[in-house]
């Protein structure tokens, strides 16, 4: 159990950015999941859209400091190369 109160906070800030951070990276795989729903059923415009709001969502929580920038980055490549052969497939 912590003893200073600088030790106490830091436990309490933990938490709360444990759960926000757990939140994000929720709405990451959902998301992330319907792209990929999208591309087996072969809904290219779906995905397309799906991809550019999941791109921008990448961006945010880089931004916030949730995931590092080069994680989000081979997110990004990957999903990218992915949607582009199944355009090129269908």
């Amino acid at each position: 159990m912590a003893n200073s109160i600088s030790s106490k906070k830091r436990i309490r800030q933990n938490e709360r950015n444990r759960i926000r951070n757990r939140a994000r990276k929720s709405v990451l795989k959902t998301a992330t999941r319907k792209l990929t729903d999208a591309m087996h059923a072969g809904e290219t415009d779906t995905a397309k859209a799906l991809f550019v709001q999941i791109t921008k969502q990448l961006d945010q929580v880089a931004a916030k400091g949730t995931l590092h920038k080069n994680t989000v980055a081979r997110r990004k490549s990957r999903l990218a190369r992915q949607l582009n052969a199944t355009i090129a497939k269908g």
